[in-house]
């Protein structure tokens, strides 16, 4: 074992070292600015990447979770309100949810797209139901056509949680574009990542646009005048500086992403492990690459002991982690949540990571199906 070769499940310093002295000259540009907060590469990049993501304001936040939270305080989401969303995600949206004083109600999630099930939206709705949050989870953009429909049908408003699917599309059209306002992630790991924490929301509509400008900074339209309750979420020009070198190679980047999955499924197909799914509506950036497999945590041991580095995202569905058991959504009432929580597994890719790894992996795995068989 100790002549393997160690497959990281990510390695972020591979992606700073191609671009290391553009890199450095902008971290350099920011500190000889003397402009520390906000400024001109906040704007540059906040005008660039909603561009991107096909809409006319950005407005650059503090983390992916301020910008949740943020994009819910600007929808006017408050104590008393019910915000549906999945349990099966990050943590982070149902946080946002609970730190605006506003109610998470969860539903069940699509067996095979493992995004927010539109069909399960009318038992979830209530008098008090102000608005949902589909995830585009691991990079699969969530079938928002019936979504926003129900949405519209119900005066409620729709905010994309696009963490994990920077540059995927639904129906040829950017996530991030297509609900009422969109919350981002540019956290280390994600596919446009920063050197730290850094969030973005963006919408299409100016007044939404002018009241998230307000209440990233203390709910300031004129200065240290708080026309309303705010809050400190603001982005950095470091990390903006940063993400304006990142952001031109994104497409590159998700290309490479698409193929390494492309090469994974070839490889897997012979063996017990599911792969994500594909649909025709939508374009998977794989953020992750989240396999199923019937014997899950073993198969997570016998990756380790080849030096094969793996995660589960996410091993408690929200509802049953401690800080929410009191909503009230117990053992059994998102079945597909809780089967899929037993069964997932992440396994490593990112846009630098060489086929032959790859490769090594699905070796790994399709040994594991033939000891699981032998042992049989």
């Amino acid at each position: 074992m100790t002549s393997l070769v160690a497959i990281p499940f990510l390695n972020l310093k591979a992606q700073y070292e191609r671009l290391k002295p553009e890199i450095d000259a902008a971290v350099a540009r920011v500190l000889a600015s003397g402009w520390y907060v906000l400024g001109p590469e906040v704007e540059a990049f906040e005008q660039a990447y909603a561009q991107a993501v096909g809409c006319e304001f950005g407005v650059g936040t503090g983390s992916g979770t301020g910008a949740l939270q943020l994009a819910l305080l600007a929808a006017g989401v408050g104590p008393g309100d019910e915000v549906i969303t999945v349990s099966h995600t990050a943590v982070a949206t149902a946080a946002a949810i609970r730190l605006v004083g506003a109610r998470p109600v969860f539903v069940d999630v699509h067996p095979e797209r493992y995004t927010l099930d539109p069909s399960q939206l009318p038992r979830a709705l209530t008098p008090r139901t102000r608005a949902i949050i589909p995830v585009h989870l691991y990079g699969q953009p969530a079938d928002m056509d019936p979504i926003l429909d129900f949405a519209q049908a119900h005066g409620l408003t729709v905010i994309e949680d696009c963490a994990q699917a920077a540059g995927a599309r639904y129906r040829g059209r950017p996530v991030g574009s297509l609900g009422h306002l969109a919350a981002h992630s540019f956290y280390p790991t994600k596919n446009l990542g920063a050197a730290g924490d850094a969030g973005m929301v963006t919408t299409n509509d100016p007044a939404l646009a002018e009241r998230l400008h307000a209440l990233r900074q203390y709910g300031w339209r004129q200065r240290y005048i708080s026309q309303e309750v705010g809050m400190n979420s603001r982005l950095d020009p470091i990390q903006a500086a940063i993400l304006n070198v990142k952001l031109p190679h994104l497409a590159r980047w998700n290309a490479a992403r698409q193929r390494l999955a492309q090469r994974y499924r070839e490889l897997l197909a012979p063996t017990s492990a599911i792969p994500p799914a594909t649909f025709p509506d939508a374009e998977h950036v794989y953020h992750l690459f989240v396999i199923r497999h019937p014997r899950r945590d073993a198969l997570m041991a016998h990756l380790k002991a080849q030096g094969i580095g793996t995660l589960i995202h996410y091993p408690v569905p929200i509802h049953l982690q401690p800080a929410y058991r009191d909503l009230g959504f117990g053992p059994g009432s998102l079945p597909v949540t809780e089967r899929l929580a037993g069964e997932i597994l992440s396994l490593p890719l990112y846009s630098e990571l060489p086929e032959p790894a790859v490769e090594r992996v699905a070796d790994a795995i399709r040994a594991f199906d033939g000891e699981t068989t032998t042992g049989q």
